[in-house]
C-alpha cells in the first residue's frame, strides 16, 4: 500500500538519515586501518571498504540521475506539493531494503555482478568517494525541497523500464545506504 507523507518532513527526515551515515563512516570506520576495513568478517562476506564501494557504484549512476530529475524539474516549473505519495512498487522495494528498528534486514539479497565490489578495493578513494558522494545527496535533498517528489520519474539500475519517482527514489537509495553502512559496521565487529 502506497504511503503518504509531508514533503518537507520526508525530505528532512532523508537529511538527518544521510547525514547520521556520514557521521556514523566518518567516525567509526574512516580512522580505522587499511587491513582492518579490507577484512571481511568470513570467505563469503564482504569487507568494511567492499561494503562501501558497493555504495559507491551505486551513487556513480543514482546522483546524476537524481541531479537530472532536479534539474529537469526546476526547468517544467514542477514546484514542490505539500504531500508527496510514494508508488506502490517504491514504496515496497523501500520496505525491503531498508533495516528493521532492531537492524534486522526484512529479506536477504544477492547483488547484480556488475554492482559487486572488487576482492580489495583501495581504502582511501573508495574513502573519499563515498563521503564526496553523501555530502553530494544531501545537497540533492536541499535542491529537491523547491520540486513536486511526485513528477520526475527515475530509471533504476534493475531495468530502464522500471522507473521511481524522484521521492521513492531518494527513499529506496537511501534505505539501501542504510543497509550496507550497517553491514560494514558489522564487518569490522564492535567500534
Amino acid at each position: 500500500m502506497p504511503a503518504i507523507f509531508t514533503s518537507t518532513e520526508l525530505l528532512d527526515q532523508l537529511q538527518y538519515k544521510v547525514s547520521r551515515l556520514l557521521t556514523q563512516v566518518t567516525e567509526d570506520l574512516a580512522h580505522l586501518p587499511a587491513p582492518v576495513l579490507q577484512l571481511p568478517p568470513d570467505q563469503h562476506k564482504w569487507s568494511a571498504i567492499q561494503c562501501l564501494e558497493h555504495l559507491n557504484i551505486y551513487s556513480r549512476y543514482y546522483l546524476p540521475q537524481l541531479a537530472k530529475a532536479i534539474q529537469t524539474a526546476q526547468l517544467h516549473q514542477q514546484t514542490a506539493t505539500p504531500q508527496f505519495k510514494s508508488g506502490w512498487l517504491g514504496n515496497w522495494f523501500t520496505g525491503i531494503m531498508q533495516p528493521k528498528a532492531n537492524g534486522s534486514l526484512p529479506m536477504r539479497m544477492q547483488s547484480p555482478k556488475s554492482a559487486r565490489p572488487g576482492a580489495t578495493p583501495d581504502v582511501t578513494s573508495v574513502m573519499n568517494e563515498f563521503i564526496s558522494g553523501q555530502q553530494q545527496l544531501l545537497l540533492l535533498l536541499q535542491q529537491a525541497h523547491s520540486v513536486n517528489l511526485a513528477k520526475p520519474r527515475i530509471p533504476t539500475t534493475l531495468s530502464k523500464l522500471i522507473k521511481f519517482s524522484l521521492g521513492d527514489t531518494f527513499r529506496f537509495f537511501i534505505a539501501h545506504e542504510e543497509r550496507h553502512v550497517l553491514q560494514a559496521l558489522r564487518a569490522v565487529g564492535p567500534c
